[in-house]
């Protein structure tokens, strides 16, 4: 098995620890694989295999789990072997059993229990959880494969990284890819498939859409703007023009539909200047570029919004919260925040011209605080940074190597 030791770094100062570990993510990102490495590190720390409880609600073997009841009696009956030695709970894709927080609660009472849970739902952390498991659980998100993971799972070398970054770009880092060829065809079509598993059965089903073809255009135009600003009332206006007729506050609601599934995120504007939020004309990124060209296509030119997402997917991995920046009438593509730490990225495909130059560095040369500040792009040859601004390359970066 591949070690994903960027989450097993982040858990394992939680585990034995009272507290429930909420892994989520986008649907076949490696949540369910990412739970079966926890239980090979337990077991490498000769904890007992009748001391572990694992329940995946996508397999048909626990059809018979559908509400708290009888969730809470499966584990009861599973456990009573035990003799006071701690179980170690997993249950992959948790969302599907009704009431599934009264009895994580009430297992986590007994300080018997250390439980790890999977969820492809953001709802599962809704306001209602947070008040029931109030100071008791830890999220980790997982997201799809880095460049570096990618290459770890094609068994590539580092070396070649500029080789196969292409690869990357043109098909997303599902690690189920690894066990495909990398055919165009074959690999849109399996993720065709889990685009559609993602609307029909986290959108479409659990929110009760009735109009399809109204979810499915707003889904493909918010595709083919990833990187762009715009807001409901553009894609209402949009759409009407179109002849579907649609108000903003749908709109709204089909977008926060998707970004609870987390094919997309949506990153809020920051004005520097006025160091405040700014309400409207956010953006959003994709979970995974391959969503967008299996539906889409892939196309060359947009490859200024692809990068664009696969650093914002990468800061993600990294830990950072995420904003888009303003300041006056500039637009900075990203401010990351962790902790005390606070970086400035701009993502340029090339810096071919001293007008592309200007326009990706002025940004940057207007805030006048000391935070660090970047500019990432593919060229290859760099001079001496540019008015005390780092130029980096995009495929170290995202090789790791940087920042």
């Amino acid at each position: 098995m591949h070690e994903r030791n960027l989450y097993m770094d982040q858990i394992r100062p939680f585990i034995d620890k009272p507290v429930v570990k909420i892994i989520s993510g986008l649907r076949r990102v490696g949540k369910s694989y990412f739970m079966r490495l926890i239980i090979d590190d337990l077991k490498r720390r000769n904890i007992e295999a009748k001391q572990i409880i694992y329940i995946d609600m996508e397999s048909m073997d626990f059809d018979f789990i559908t509400n708290y009841h009888q969730l809470y009696d499966f584990i009861k009956s599973s456990s009573g072997h035990t003799q006071d030695k701690k179980i170690y709970l997993f249950i992959d894709e948790v969302q599907e059993i009704e009431g599934w927080e009264k009895c994580i609660s009430s297992c986590l009472g007994t300080n018997n229990y250390d439980i790890y849970l999977t969820g492809s739902n953001a709802g599962m952390l809704s306001s209602e959880l947070a008040s029931l498991l109030s100071g008791r659980y830890v999220e980790f998100p997982i997201y799809s494969l880095g460049f570096s993971e990618f290459l770890d799972f094609m068994g590539k070398k580092e070396t070649d990284a500029w080789n196969h970054f292409h690869t990357y770009l043109q098909y997303g880092g599902f690690p189920a890819l690894s066990h495909f060829d990398l055919d165009k065809e074959i690999v849109y079509q399996y993720i065709s498939s889990l685009y559609n598993t993602i609307l029909l059965k986290d959108v479409v089903k659990r929110f009760h859409v009735r109009n399809i073809n109204l979810l499915e255009n707003i889904t493909k135009y918010t595709f083919d703007n990833i990187g762009n600003i715009f807001s409901a009332k553009k894609i209402s206006d949009y759409l009407k023009s179109q002849r579907l007729a649609i108000g903003v506050e749908t709109v709204q609601n089909y977008l926060a539909y998707l970004c609870s599934t987390f094919a997309l995120h949506k990153v809020q504007r920051y004005d520097i200047k006025g160091k405040r939020l700014l309400e409207l004309h956010e953006k959003y990124y994709l979970g995974d570029i391959g969503l967008r060209h299996a539906l889409l296509g892939y196309r060359e030119a947009d490859i200024a919004g692809m990068l664009e997402n696969l650093v914002f997917l990468e800061l993600k991995r990294r830990g950072y919260d995420i904003f888009i920046g303003k300041h006056g009438t500039k637009e900075i593509d990203f401010i990351a925040i962790k902790a005390d730490a606070k970086i400035y990225i701009q993502v340029s495909y090339l810096l071919a011209s001293q007008q592309t130059i200007e326009r990706e560095f002025s940004p940057l040369l207007a805030i006048k605080d000391n935070y660090p500040k970047f500019v990432l792009s593919m060229d290859t040859i760099f001079g001496a940074d540019y008015n005390g601004i780092k130029r980096l390359n995009l495929v170290d970066f995202f090789s790791g190597r940087l920042l």
